[in-house]
């Protein structure tokens, strides 16, 4: 059966999807109809890819970062109040998978706390205008984890750093200490870049 408010057997683009996600869109996904979640699935994952990519290591982890998101939204969904925008609601679930996916990789790479925060270094900002979106996501994606989830939580998001601290269960030292060194390592890879 096709979503009912949805009268296409072809898989449009996000562009073209502008407006028909709405109320009966979600409702037809709680209800477990397979086309709205198709819909809602296609309209979403580009932008939910671009967050899983920024805090990935690497393009097959996004990936399941990907489908893990779209997995927890569709058994969720009935959870989401309306209280936000939908997409918030969205990013929301796909920042914290991935920070839940960090706190699983530290079991796996040794987590060094430090005690004083190194003082945040300047960003070359200039080097950043020569370089094209995909060198700079190759470059934070080759950052450490534990850089890589701060500085996307600090520099991208917004956070800071108690909150940071407090949903990586580190302390605000270590953040601080995390996002100075991602800073330090990508001036120097976009320097050599240059």
């Amino acid at each position: 059966m096709l979503c009912p408010f949805f009268h296409s057997t072809t898989v449009m683009s996000s562009i073209q999807l502008q407006g028909v996600i709405d109320q009966r869109v979600l409702e037809g996904c709680i209800a477990g109809n397979r086309d709205c979640q198709e819909l809602l699935y296609h309209y979403f994952s580009p932008k939910m890819f671009g967050i899983c990519l920024r805090y990935a290591s690497d393009y097959h982890t996004a990936e399941d970062l990907l489908q893990e998101g779209f997995v927890k939204v569709f058994n969720n969904l009935d959870r989401f109040r309306g209280d936000g925008s939908f997409e918030g609601w969205l990013k929301r679930i796909f920042i914290n998978n991935a920070i839940e996916y960090y706190r699983k990789s530290l079991h796996r790479h040794l987590h060094v706390e430090l005690n004083e925060a190194i003082s945040e270094s300047t960003f070359d900002s200039s080097a950043l205008d020569l370089l094209a979106k995909q060198d700079l996501l190759k470059v934070i994606q080759q950052l450490p984890t534990g850089y890589r989830t701060v500085f996307n939580l600090y520099a991208i998001e917004g956070y800071k750093h108690k909150e940071i601290a407090d949903m990586l269960n580190i302390t605000i030292g270590t953040s601080k200490s995390q996002l100075a060194r991602a800073r330090e390592t990508l001036q120097h890879s976009l320097k050599t870049l240059k």
